[in-house]
């Protein structure tokens, strides 16, 4: 059903696990009506019959991009993969503000992109346009930008847990070794063998081993928060559960600061954050904690290492790690107060 006076929106690349869920909570905010969900490979269908979780919902036949009718539509989500995104969203009429969930719009530098990516950005007037989208951290620029690059779910955690820390000199941020785990819908939805249930279940697995692709996007925002060009020693790993995500960031302290010194920092920096919590003392973050909510919650431990602490930070990686991030940019755009229809709590068990 319409709303009176919403604000149109598309989704470009809506049968993908992001899509979903982005459908899902706009579905329930108060400022926004689904005008457009375009998935090409689902043309022609309706969204129930790609995701029956959303039986319930009114929502609009799936239609090739190439098809879709953006007349009327004030903005669009791209839940599309890398490369794809560029491509389609290059083509997209200039009036659509854009949130764009996947890599093409991160990096800053077109040489980087080319050598994580594999391919040559064909969106070169548009990159300089972009805004990266780390909500808490971009607010003025993210209101005023036609295009927002929603970060990858692993930056936005170890964003989230390092950049105060960064930024207040109290770290070595030459000096960062980060252990991160997250749930199979990280890899996305089509059929890969290492997710199929009998070989990515009981186990754990490292992948793209000191060669993931979120690294030099972490390594951008860190450098430029530090003022300094660092290296970092990232290693994911997949664990067998459908969402979810933990980072451990393992720091070395520097100008006598202490683990109660970095605490303090993350406390004063997200004091008025509504999004991102300080666990109390002790407390070990965990992704049950966070669950299908679009919350952080950090926590700092001093290492038995002398001069050394441990950074905890976990998110959903569907929801803060990409479709409810893209929401919360889509309310700082829109000039909406950034809880909009982001109020839902963690879901447990």
């Amino acid at each position: 059903m319409a709303k009176a006076g919403a604000i149109r929106i598309g989704v470009l690349g809506a049968s993908g696990y992001t899509g979903a869920d982005l459908i899902r909570l706009a579905a329930c905010h108060p400022e926004i009506e689904i005008g457009v969900l375009a998935a090409s490979s689902h043309a022609g269908k309706p969204l129930a019959e790609v995701f029956p979780h959303l039986t319930f919902l009114d929502a609009p036949e799936l239609v090739k991009a190439e098809d879709a009718d953006w007349s009327s539509c004030d903005a669009v989500f791209s839940g599309l993969p890398h490369g794809t995104a560029q491509d389609l969203i290059a083509q997209l009429p200039k009036h659509l503000r854009i949130i764009d969930m996947s890599a093409d719009f991160r990096l800053r530098d077109v040489e980087t992109y080319r050598r994580w990516y594999g391919r040559e950005h064909i969106a070169q007037d548009l990159l300089k346009q972009a805004v990266y989208g780390l909500s808490e951290h971009y607010v003025e620029q993210i209101a005023d930008a036609r295009l927002v690059a929603c970060p990858g779910c692993y930056p936005t955690a170890v964003l989230m847990a390092l950049l105060p820390l960064a930024k207040s000199k109290l770290i070595e941020v030459k000096d960062l070794i980060i252990d991160a785990k997250s749930g199979t819908t990280g890899a996305g939805r089509s059929l890969k063998q290492n997710l199929l249930f009998a070989e990515a279940g009981e186990g754990l697995s490292p992948y793209s081993f000191a060669s993931h692709r979120h690294a030099p996007e972490m390594e951008q925002e860190i450098g430029l928060a530090s003022g300094e060009e660092i290296v970092l020693n990232f290693t994911p790993y997949l664990i067998p559960m459908s969402r979810g995500e933990l980072v451990t960031c393992y720091v070395r302290l520097k100008n006598g600061a202490s683990a109660g010194d970095l605490r303090a920092v993350i406390e004063a920096a997200y004091r008025e954050k509504p999004f991102v919590r300080l666990a109390a003392p002790g407390v070990l973050p965990a992704t049950q904690m966070v669950r299908g909510s679009n919350y952080c919650l950090i926590n700092v431990f001093e290492d038995r290492v002398p001069g050394r602490a441990i950074v905890i930070a976990t998110i959903d990686n569907l929801v803060k790690g990409s479709a409810g991030q893209a929401l919360q940019n889509f309310n700082l755009m829109f000039g909406l107060p950034e809880t909009t229809g982001l109020q839902q709590l963690p879901l447990f068990p």
